[in-house]
């Protein structure tokens, strides 16, 4: 009997650990949750010809909704082109004197890995942007919180 308890116990661990294996790395204290946002502006900065980073475009005004879904692991921009963005791994928060940063490595439907980071301007009234780091191009959003709330699933 007690060989079956134990077989039984290292067969459920197993289990466990290939369900955990499939998702992203994500935080283990996180159910998974909606967080909306509504940007109120963009820029954008290309990669030139010789491999150095051009220079930010101007700001534009932009009111697009933007969601952060840890519970399907994916970042969702909806400009005039919906932008998805499937989330490979959750990294570490870095927290300056300046900035919150909540990085996460991301693909999109070409497969190659970048990253996209939630950043809180902590000497700047605690202004929020979202940075969109490809391989030839970065675009920055001013963000807010959505204005009704933010979406809680589970």
């Amino acid at each position: 009997m007690k060989r079956i308890l134990k077989f039984a116990t290292m067969m459920v661990m197993m289990v466990g650990f290939s369900a955990h294996a499939q998702q992203p790395n994500k935080p283990v204290d996180d159910p998974g949750n909606v967080f909306k946002f509504l940007t109120t502006g963009f820029s954008v900065m290309e990669r030139e010809a010789n491999g150095k980073w051009g220079k930010w475009s101007d700001l534009k005004p932009a009111s697009i909704v933007v969601t952060l879904d840890t519970k399907k692991g994916r970042i969702l921009v909806y400009s005039q082109e919906i932008q998805l963005y499937d989330i490979l791994n959750y990294e570490k928060i870095e927290e300056t004197e300046s900035d919150l940063i909540y990085p996460f490595t991301c693909t999109d439907d070409d497969g190659r890995p970048f990253t996209i980071s939630f950043i809180t301007r902590k000497k700047q009234g605690n202004r929020k942007q979202l940075y969109i780091n490809q391989q030839d191009v970065i675009v920055m959003y001013n963000i807010e919180n959505f204005p009704d709330k933010n979406i809680k699933t589970n």
